[in-house]
């Protein structure tokens, strides 16, 4: 089993809701405009480096026609997409090497994986299993907005716990996170030089703000609890033991964001994420 993803940089938790809540249905209309496919076609579409599944379910809904394959290679992802996300076929993998035929799919996408990948092998695999004239759709998280409300912000309980741990930066860098990042001229371009067409660029802008009226209360009240799912499970994964005082701390907090909420007392928080989004043809 591989699971250094989810146990070491990601909880599966918080990628899930994370990633559940920028692909909601009310925000297919971005995407749609930038995927430029046909909702009436049958597809064969293979996402890499799925995750827990949001995004593979997302696609399950908005094109309800294709036949979607999702890759990944943390065991702990594939076992949560198995058991939570139907409609789709989800497979344990590498995605430098894509355990599929060549010209088996009709469109490949992914969704904050090629930053981790070496250029080369990213590409090339895609082009391998993409048939002619096959779709290539590569998004990638830019930098975003965040404004938390004072009731969120970090707690000296939190604080204590963080302090007590040693930096994760060497941690990251051992699991080569972020390895080969690419900027808004470089992707398209690093596209382009690996062998694909007709490139184009687009940007989904997905506000997550509680307060705003245009939310319903599950939404908002979804948002909110992101971010403490987030919190807790960060503090969970590693030992400490400023963990139970931690843990607390961001219940009360998160606790006091939702009555807030409820009463009607806006804090204008937000989360703004940016993705940009590529596509290619082979």
């Amino acid at each position: 089993m591989n699971c250094i993803w989810s146990e070491h940089i990601q909880g599966v938790m918080t990628l899930y809701l994370s990633r559940k809540l920028r692909f909601d249905d009310l925000f297919f209309e971005q995407y749609d405009r930038l995927f430029q496919l046909d909702r009436n076609r049958e597809w064969k579409i293979l996402e890499i480096g799925c995750g827990p599944g949001a995004l593979s379910g997302a696609l399950h809904r908005w094109y309800p026609g294709a036949r979607i394959t999702a890759l990944d290679r943390d065991s702990n992802f594939i076992a949560f997409a198995r058991e939570h996300i139907p409609g789709v076929t989800f497979v344990e993998g590498d995605a430098l090497r894509l355990p599929f035929e060549s010209e088996a799919f009709d469109v490949t996408i992914s969704n904050t994986v090629q930053e981790h990948v070496e250029p080369a092998a990213f590409w090339g695999e895609q082009r391998r299993v993409l048939k002619p004239g096959g779709v290539c759709l590569c998004l990638s998280a830019r930098k975003g907005i965040r404004c938390t409300a004072p009731c969120l912000e970090t707690t000296e309980e939190e604080k204590a716990f963080w302090d007590s741990l040693p930096s994760s930066g060497e941690e990251l860098r051992k699991y080569g996170v972020c390895r080969y990042p690419l900027s808004e001229a470089e992707l398209p371009a690093s596209m382009e030089q690996h062998g694909f067409r007709n490139v184009t660029t687009g940007y989904a802008v997905i506000d997550l703000t509680p307060d705003a009226e245009k939310y319903s209360g599950k939404l908002a009240e979804a948002m909110i609890e992101e971010g403490r799912q987030s919190s807790l499970e960060a503090i969970r994964s590693v030992s400490s033991m400023h963990a139970e005082a931690a843990v607390a701390a961001v219940n009360r907090k998160y606790d006091e964001r939702l009555r807030l909420y409820r009463a009607g007392i806006r804090q204008w928080d937000t989360a703004v994420s940016i993705t940009m989004m590529v596509r290619g043809v082979k």
